[in-house]
């Protein structure tokens, strides 16, 4: 199939603007995937012209916008159907997904019933889906037969399929020699958290809408770092943990955590501005803060013989988390060791910072890449799509659909 690339809340270009979903797969154009089930005809169309529209500049980034939407319920669809066209910038292609082209394909591909999009039958779903990585990770004689056991299933919270079965190849056949506790060197750790959240959290009065943000974010960051080949750790509060470069380390796991750290600015921006737009008072930022290092980690099992609850210690764990609390807004802050390990032409769009005074840590050589020289970078980023596609990530890496 090629390597694939996924980004969510891809920016547009305007302002408030973001994707659902951006596809690239190596050799073809990339596509978007609005997912708009539960919206209202006006709404719907609203959104997808001011995404989307004559004078929008999102045929730059992708050929093809495929709209997932509910249409049992919706008696206006002639109309829609009709008005849809309107919507779209010219040369902008589109696909409808709608309740049945869904159950299909979960049935195809992972032999479950979707029998309606609610939220108990979407849990099932999900659930049918990691069994059927899983499977596809693991093996065993059949689907019907194979046993998700605790540690395949924590494996697949923590790793991408794709990763998984890159580990298994290179010799990790066992799930729990996959991950060992252990001594790790060359991690490259990923730290970002939520600007203002505390001053988001005081002015919003609807806890609900607290939640929904939140696991927004949190869904989407997870996503993104193990779509791009690295390993969620965990959630701390309003703040996500990647490590790349284990249990296997790699020439490319500066890059690809900076990668991901370019991509989750814009899933940050996205949850700021969503919301921002749904409480009175303004507020003083928005984005994330963001700090990369690299060093060693020790990864200690949880309880006795454990593979399945593990938790790690490093100094590196430290100086991100110090870095990270230092950066404004979208920005990106490294260490010292971390900006020497990324290509020269990456390097060239940092600026070389104060050192940082860290607790307990020490003072810190740190560089700094600004959000105005970040959207540079992505403008100037080696293309790994066509040639008349801007690329917007600074290396391919295989990704899971």
């Amino acid at each position: 199939m090629g390597k694939v690339s996924i980004d969510r809340e891809f920016y547009l270009g305007i302002p408030g603007a973001f994707a659902d979903i951006r596809v690239v797969r190596e050799g073809q154009d990339a596509y978007f995937v609005e997912v708009k089930h539960g919206y209202s005809t006006t709404t719907l169309l609203k959104h997808l012209h001011r995404k989307y529209g004559p004078h929008a500049p999102a045929v730059r980034w992708g050929k093809k916008l495929v709209l997932v939407v509910d249409l049992e319920d919706r008696p206006d669809w002639a109309y829609l159907e009709a008005e849809l066209p309107r919507c779209l910038a010219p040369g902008l292609e589109y696909e409808i997904w709608d309740e049945q082209r869904l159950r299909t394909m979960m049935q195809e591909r992972f032999q479950t019933d979707l029998q309606a999009v609610t939220a108990e039958s979407l849990v099932d779903v999900r659930q049918a889906i990691d069994r059927a990585k899983g499977f596809e990770v693991f093996g065993g004689s059949s689907l019907d037969e194979y046993e998700h056991d605790t540690l395949k299933a924590q494996l697949l919270w923590h790793f991408s399929s794709t990763r998984l079965k890159q580990l298994r190849k290179n010799g990790r056949s066992a799930p729990r020699d996959i991950f060992p506790p252990g001594t790790y060197r060359g991690v490259a750790v990923l730290m970002a958290d939520l600007c203002s959240f505390s001053s988001y959290v005081r002015d919003t009065p609807d806890n609900e809408l607290i939640r929904e943000c939140l696991t927004s974010f949190y869904s989407k960051a997870r996503y993104q770092i193990i779509n791009n080949g690295g390993m969620f750790y965990q959630f701390v509060g309003d703040e996500v943990i990647g490590l790349f470069g284990v249990p296997e380390s790699d020439e490319s796991c500066a890059e690809r955590a900076l990668t991901t750290a370019l991509t989750l600015a814009d899933i940050g921006k996205s949850i700021s501005n969503h919301w921002q737009g749904r409480i009175d008072r303004a507020q003083n930022a928005a984005g994330l803060h963001m700090g990369l290092s690299i060093g060693e980690l020790q990864i200690v099992s949880l309880r006795p013989f454990s593979r399945t609850h593990i938790g790690a210690i490093g100094d590196c764990l430290n100086v991100a988390a110090r870095l990270m609390a230092i950066g404004s807004q979208s920005e990106i802050v490294t260490s010292n060791s971390f900006y020497r390990r990324l290509p020269e032409n990456l390097q060239t769009h940092f600026c070389e910072s104060e050192p940082a005074e860290a607790k307990n840590v020490g003072r810190i050589k740190a560089w700094k890449l600004s959000a105005e020289q970040r959207d540079i970078a992505i403008a100037n980023r080696m293309p790994h799509e066509s040639a008349h596609q801007p690329s917007r990530l600074p290396v391919a890496v295989p990704h899971e659909v």
